[in-house]
């Protein structure tokens, strides 16, 4: 399955380049885990634990609560630690990790020692050191003849001592297993639903969720023995066998029929299944192929005393469990999608489906057990994440489908801690990019899967992330076994389903003299302003400072349009950081910065929906940094300065008219006008071409549109503003047949860049370099998919000696651990934008 599993392009190994940024360990300190007595979490020695923040914790807001492998909270870190570590947690200067000796004292049952390591980057340790050593903790360096004394496997590791069993041995055997089963079986789905013919690998892929489904087998990292049941990488031991791991990643490249899998899938639920067969005594585990003959038996099952187990009645499952509704959540672009794949591939009738989603939908559980498949929004869970009340919530799913699961990729946001917390037998998280950015967008992928322990962030660093990071080749491999433990991938090819090819081009244009001399004047003065933070040790704590000064040199690449005058100089008349006494001039900012769509909020690393600028000039969603000024001590989560509702400021309402100052009639910008040239040579090629231009920025569309029109171009727009039925209504047109002629569809790439069709284009121009390369992927492959008959060309645009041929390169180091995810060849991690990455793109 090794080809099966590979992403699409060979990369080169990362091991070399190292992130400066990256977190190492400074050493550890000692402190009590307090109030065991109000908590049921129980831990043994030499065991794992995870520290977790509660800043809004009512009686301590320096609160680190501590939990168990199965995240069971086991008590708090004490007071007096707590506020020592907080702040330097909260302003991300360190992270924390926590384990429990092998030896303590039974004296006291209330309190249990335990060791916090502590890592941060190279640049911090003095600011780090010198924090705990004022708070008057102890901290334990390497340097220190008590290092020895710490009980974590990266300690350890460092000091040559040898474990009973070291982690890399228990992920190999792990991965020797899986490799057992990397035969794929053909499943047909049961054609009293599914109309349609299925290509050999949705067949396949039919059979892998089959048999994940019906596995009995203990997760895996979890061995019985004795009676007993021992997590063998935290040490973590129940008497209680934990439930297998029905489900996993369904990580098929963008395009593959996905959705006519699961669909199938979900068939099986109302006309059996293949192993339906089988006695319902028989255990059914991997090891029963798709014919329903038993095959080699693998794992322990869990057993009554004639040894063998119920079908479908797992541990919480008994009466009222809904065993076959399907709960299926997608963004609201791909509603459209899944009808239009009901339409198409099932019997009329054969499956009942209710949009959960609007203000009109139900409130009575006993409502949704009637269907055979729930549609909702990530949005409308995240809103009923508060409501007890929440039919969503008390239902007991027969199982949830994450439909573009890369939208959870951050753990903490609402709307991913909403789906996690929901009640199901099978999870399944599917998404053709589960990595974006870097290994830590799987986290929130197995917090959902509830994939213990790696569904614990502090596990997760600590196994996964901090090896992958600091360029530990053990890192790739373990992430690689884990990637190939829970997901399939396969990835397009012409012998997979015989689409035609897709070619990507890249056009550099060159500024105009006048654009030339705005663009060069600004990016000198953002490499002062840049270079300045450096100097000074403040670029991350200046982190959307800098994001907004880059923001606005690739918006001076479209079009110097987006840029506002006021806005163009960086010089302290009008720095960002001297606008404490200009409102209007925040204002103005943000609605600048919220034209754009890869701005994240510092509180929960998400997209705002609603931008908060504050005096002290950071930006975070409204919902987050109100909830922060809540403390007893309110403060901006990034500086630390003291902040009220009175310091925020948001951008003033659009008018009505916005659009008609925006239009004009002939493109002003070179790269405009490089893209009408494009459009005008395909539209000599063949008149009825239909193409897709995506850009980040809405204004654009909104100026391009005129110019185009004038042209002689079919004009249709499709942005992040518009309704789920506006952007539906928009997308039938753009592939109605009867539409003829050359058709250009303006896109923003938040609007199109999961779930949608638009197969009915042959072109697609990136106006502008995307940090992530794989929402430009997702982009391009709505296109370039099943369903596509025509060749399909793809030009991006790309600004000549600009920020932008930079941010190709930083695309480059993204894609590398992507594709490496799935291989098994030495790697290394990369966050968004880290320090490393700001001063190459200023090239510094």
């Amino acid at each position: 399955m090794a080809d099966e599993v590979e992403w699409q392009s060979s990369m080169a190994s990362l091991q070399s380049q190292e992130a400066f940024s990256e977190p190492y360990m400074v050493g550890f300190v000692i402190a009590n885990i307090v109030g065991l007595q109000y908590y049921s979490g129980r831990i043994n020695g030499r065991e794992m634990v995870g520290l977790v923040r509660e800043p809004l914790n009512p009686y301590d807001e320096n609160a680190i609560k501590v939990v168990n492998t199965r995240a069971v909270q086991v008590g708090h870190i004490e007071r007096a630690a707590a506020a020592v570590l907080s702040p330097l947690i909260d302003t991300r200067t360190i992270v924390v990790e926590g384990i429990v000796p092998n030896s303590r004292s039974g004296s006291n049952r209330f309190k249990i020692p335990c060791q916090i390591h502590v890592f941060a980057s190279l640049e911090a340790f003095s600011q780090v050191k010198s924090a705990i050593l004022r708070g008057g903790l102890v901290l334990i360096p390497d340097s220190d003849t008590s290092f020895g004394l710490s009980e974590a496997v990266v300690v350890k590791e460092q000091m040559g001592e040898r474990q009973n069993k070291s982690v890399d041995q228990i992920f190999k055997l792990v991965d020797k297993n899986v490799r057992k089963k990397e035969k794929m079986e053909a499943v047909d789905p049961p054609r009293e639903v599914i109309k349609s013919k299925l290509f050999v690998h949705q067949k396949e892929g039919l059979g892998w969720l089959l048999r994940r489904e019906n596995s009995e087998e203990l997760p895996p990292f979890w061995e019985g023995k004795d009676g007993e049941f021992i997590n063998v990488l935290t040490n973590y031991r129940t008497d209680k066998q934990p439930e297998p791991l029905r489900g996993g990643v369904f990580a098929d490249d963008m395009g593959l029929g996905k959705t006519l899998t699961l669909l199938s899938l979900i068939a099986f639920d109302k006309h059996g299944n293949p192993s339906s067969s089988m006695p319902d005594e028989e255990p059914l585990d991997p090891g029963v192929d798709n014919t329903g003959k038993k095959g080699k038996k693998r794992g322990r099952g869990k057993s009554n005393a004639s040894g063998t187990r119920k079908k479908h009645k797992p541990d919480g499952f008994g009466v009222g469990v809904a065993e076959k509704t399907t709960l299926v959540v997608c963004p609201p672009s791909v509603f459209s999608a899944w009808v239009t794949q009901l339409e198409e591939h099932t019997v009329p009738g054969s499956l009942k489906v209710y949009m959960y989603h609007g203000g009109e939908r139900t409130n009575d559980v006993n409502e949704l057990k009637k269907y055979d498949i729930v549609l909702t929004t990530y949005s409308t869970l995240a809103v009923e994440e508060a409501r007890e009340d929440s039919p969503a919530k008390k239902m007991e799913w027969r199982r949830i489908i994450l439909d573009e699961a890369h939208i959870i990729k951050n753990a903490n946001a609402q709307q991913s801690r909403a789906v996690s917390n929901l009640k199901a037998r099978c999870r399944w998280a599917v998404t053709g990019t589960p990595i974006q950015n870097g290994s830590f967008d799987l986290f929130s992928l197995m917090a959902f899967l509830r994939f213990e322990p790696f569904s614990i962030k502090s596990y997760w660093r600590s196994l996964i992330q901090r090896p992958l990071s600091q360029g530990n080749k053990k890192g790739l491999s373990r992430l690689q076994v884990l990637m190939a433990t829970i997901s399939l991938r396969r990835t397009k090819n012409k012998e997979l389903i015989g689409l035609p090819p897709k070619t990507v081009e890249t056009r550099y244009v060159e500024l105009s003299p006048e654009e030339r001399q705005i663009y060069d004047h600004m990016e000198g003065e953002a490499k002062d302003v840049v270079q300045n933070l450096v100097n000074t040790g403040s670029l991350m704590r200046n982190y959307s400072t800098v994001l907004s000064i880059i923001l606005r040199l690739r918006q001076l690449c479209d079009d110097v349009a987006l840029c506002p005058p006021e806005l163009r100089s960086f010089s302290t008349s009008s720095a960002i950081e001297d606008v404490s006494d200009k409102p209007e001039l925040l204002q103005k900012l943000v609605a600048v910065l919220q034209d754009g769509e890869d701005f994240d909020c510092p509180i929960c690393i998400s997209p705002p929906t609603d931008f908060i600028i504050t005096r002290c000039a950071h930006i975070f969603c409204r919902v987050c940094i109100l909830k922060t000024l809540q403390r007893t001590n309110p403060c901006c989560p990034l500086c630390r300065g003291p902040l009220t509702q009175s310091d925020l400021y948001s951008a003033p309402q659009e008018a009505s008219n916005t659009d008609g100052d925006t239009k004009t009639a002939s493109p002003k910008s070179s790269k405009a006008l490089a893209l009408l040239s494009l459009l005008l040579e395909s539209r000599q090629e063949d008149p009825n071409t239909k193409s897709v231009v995506f850009s980040q920025f809405r204004k654009l569309l909104l100026l391009l549109e005129e110019p185009l029109k004038a042209a002689g171009f079919t004009i249709l727009r499709l942005d992040g503003s518009m309704t789920a039925r506006k952007r539906t209504q928009v997308i039938g047109e753009f592939g109605n047949p009867d539409l003829k002629g050359p058709v250009v569809l303006l896109a923003s790439l938040k609007a199109c860049g999961t779930g949608i069709n638009l197969t009915a284009a042959s072109r697609v121009y990136l106006f502008e370099p995307w940090w992530n390369p794989a929402v430009e992927e997702q982009a391009m492959d709505r296109v370039h998919r099943i369903g596509q008959a025509q060749e399909v060309k793809v030009v991006r645009l790309i600004t000549r000696d600009s920020i932008e041929e930079r941010v190709l390169e930083l695309q480059q180091k993204k894609k590398k651990l992507a594709s490496e995810a799935f291989r098994r060849r030495p790697g290394k991690d990369q966050r968004e934008v880290n320090v490393e990455d700001v001063l190459a793109l200023m090239s510094i």
